[in-house]
């Protein structure tokens, strides 16, 4: 299995292409601006319990169980795939050609998604940093293991240099 298939390597990995189809239909948004009769458009929110719940679904004969009555029950049946266009909120503004784009409203939109976009980039290199850092130290440790056993067989061989020879 490669590290990068884990599962909260799934969860950045869609939370950042949500994050790009956003940007997509803000861009669209933008351009379309001095389009007549165009409404803005934007993805329906991220929602995370959905994606949670699809990554355990596929995670085959690991299950949660309720021990305890105080305990969230487990389980859902969001599904996985194609972020899908939402409802937008009525604008404040709507332009005598009938455009409803709002740049400033669709400035900050960009803002905050690009803002959303950098923080799972430092996760996501966070992430990859712990696993790197338990990856060395694993090394280190197997280095530390095998001059251990050098060092032990040097000095059997101080000690006892015509045994080991025959």
């Amino acid at each position: 299995m490669e590290i990068t298939n884990l599962p909260m390597f799934g969860l950045l990995r869609n939370r950042m292409n949500w994050l790009g189809q956003r940007q997509e239909v803000l861009a669209q948004n933008v351009a379309n601006a001095d389009t007549p009769n165009y409404s803005s458009n934007d993805l329906k929110a991220f929602d995370f319990r959905q994606v949670l719940s699809g990554i355990r679904r596929d995670l085959s004969g690991v299950a949660l169980q309720r021990t305890n009555v105080a305990h969230i029950q487990g389980g859902g049946n969001g599904e996985r795939g194609d972020f899908v266009a939402g409802e937008v909120r009525d604008t404040y503004e709507t332009a005598p050609d009938g455009n409803a784009v709002v740049i400033e409203e669709q400035m900050v939109k960009m803002s905050e998604t690009v803002t959303d976009h950098n923080l799972m980039t430092q996760i996501y290199r966070k992430q990859m940093k712990m696993f790197q850092a338990v990856t060395k130290l694993q090394l280190i440790h197997c280095l530390i293991a095998w001059l251990y056993q050098y060092l032990v067989f040097y000095h059997l061989f101080q000690l006892y240099p015509q045994h080991l020879l025959h």
